[in-house]
């Protein structure tokens, strides 16, 4: 699901405790990920970033002055700066290196596994550096419906439970291990919570 705001990250999913609480926790992580994007990618006010999987704000929500280009599957027309529609697997109509940074947050999951490696292949193409975060596939609650276990389900019995979470619609979502972000990306870095990784995170500064 696409953000509303920098802390309103389930406004869209199903009214309810659940929602409240994760929007305010989520909206907390999201913030404190953010307070380390600069330190961890070598971005400069002048720095030129592509959103990938923008959604209605995504990046701009927390920076609405950077120059930011949104990239998205559909039309987002109330989109506050240079923006197009594209398919990442399917080639982004970008020079080599045209950007500094490739941003991109909660949206390798929503990839079909047989194009994740086109996907990134086109990330690392595109910019000298990179930030890619993503749910932790060993973490026990699935993020977009709420619902413990779900993503350690077959998808058959996945999509009736799904029902009971807080996403709405059906989607078959496959979470990441590390070990696939490695492949992807290189080494992720874990987002904790406790001992357990909630999400994992892999950069190449622009420096890099």
């Amino acid at each position: 699901m696409s953000p509303a705001g920098p802390s309103d990250v389930y406004a869209t999913a199903k009214p309810g405790l659940r929602s409240r609480v994760a929007s305010t926790v989520a909206g907390r992580a999201r913030r404190r990920r953010h307070d380390r994007l600069f330190a961890l990618t070598g971005a400069t006010r002048d720095s030129r970033i592509l959103d990938v999987g923008c959604g209605r704000l995504g990046l701009r929500a927390q920076e609405p002055d950077l120059d930011i280009t949104g990239v998205d599957l559909v039309e987002r027309p109330e989109y506050p700066g240079p923006f197009l529609v594209a398919d990442a697997p399917d080639g982004l109509p970008f020079a080599d290196g045209a950007f500094d940074l490739v941003y991109c947050s909660s949206v390798i999951e929503h990839v079909e596994p047989a194009r994740r490696e086109a996907f990134a292949r086109e990330v690392r193409r595109v910019a000298r550096g990179f930030y890619v975060q993503t749910p932790a596939r060993s973490f026990p609650v699935e993020p977009h419906a709420l619902l413990p276990f779900a993503h350690w389900l077959p998808p058959a019995v996945r999509r009736s439970y799904w029902r009971l979470g807080v996403a709405g619609d059906w989607e078959d979502i496959a979470l990441l291990g590390r070990g696939e972000m490695t492949a992807l990306f290189g080494p992720p870095v874990a987002e904790r919570v406790g001992p357990l990784a909630k999400s994992w995170i892999s950069v190449r500064p622009i420096g890099g």
